[in-house]
């Protein structure tokens, strides 16, 4: 299994790590021609704007369109979920070139500014379904988006509720001063071989949805037997509630990423 992570800008280097923790190497992809031959393609977490500039740049958004209507499977991640979105609002100025491909209408900062970044222990049945594990999952949102519409193909994988007082004061932005107490948002979603996360599970130590969507590209494969284990593999990286989430990565000068 091949799996590329677009490594334009943002937290690519984290996604290559949780990658390796489940034993798959990851791809660094920086040109659209890297694109061919592999199973499937990480978009993460970052500026959605810059990416999208970038992307444009350098020729990638005719070649990552060709690669998801060819059904290849594609993970987004925060501004990843931005990009693989039909439409998008609150973006700044002049707006940004999509993908596309997800039914749904994104909202670029639902949750507000960078002041607003926040963690929750998030309700994820759906993943538990399928990865078994803890019943929550560490939710990491910087300055995050959210899926305020989404079409009847589109599955919802996860739903954040929000709380009176975070509604006022943790997001200023108008789509979100509408919202009452207990209200939900759509915060993961997957349609087809497109799978979204308005979070970044990357900056956890929990691996299961990096794990979910290899099991998506085992399936495209139609080679899932010799692709992850099940949620009844004992060997399958768990998530551990002592274990600390952060840094995940250490670059080989001794660096390390912490938010």
């Amino acid at each position: 299994m091949s799996v590329g992570v677009l490594a334009l800008q943002g937290s690519f280097h984290e996604h290559l790590a949780a990658l390796g923790k489940l034993g798959v190497k990851g791809f660094l992809v920086r040109k659209p021609e890297q694109l061919e031959g592999i199973s499937g393609l990480i978009i993460p977490g970052g500026e959605s704007t810059t990416i999208a500039r970038l992307a444009e740049y350098h020729n990638f958004i005719r070649a990552l369109r060709e690669f998801s209507n060819k059904g290849q499977p594609i993970w987004g991640t925060c501004a990843g979920l931005i990009f693989l979105a039909n439409k998008a609002v609150g973006q700044k100025e002049g707006g940004q070139e999509l993908i596309g491909g997800l039914d749904c209408t994104v909202h670029r900062n639902f949750f507000g500014s960078q002041l607003n970044s926040f963690e929750t222990e998030l309700p994820v049945p759906e993943l538990v379904a399928k990865e078994g594990g803890p019943k929550t999952f560490r939710a990491i949102f910087i300055r995050a988006p959210a899926i305020i519409e989404a079409g009847p193909s589109v599955e919802i994988l996860a739903e954040y509720s929000l709380p009176s007082k975070e509604s006022k004061e943790m997001c200023s932005d108008s789509a979100n001063e509408e919202k009452s107490q207990g209200e939900k948002v759509i915060i993961a979603v997957k349609q087809g071989h497109l799978l979204a996360t308005a979070f970044h599970p990357e900056l956890t130590s929990d691996t299961r949805w990096h794990s979910y969507f290899l099991k998506m590209v085992c399936d495209s494969e139609h080679t899932t037997s010799a692709c992850i284990g099940s949620k009844e593999d004992p060997e399958r990286i768990q998530h551990s509630p002592q274990q600390r989430d952060l840094p995940i990565f250490q670059q080989t000068e001794g660096l390390s990423f912490e938010l």
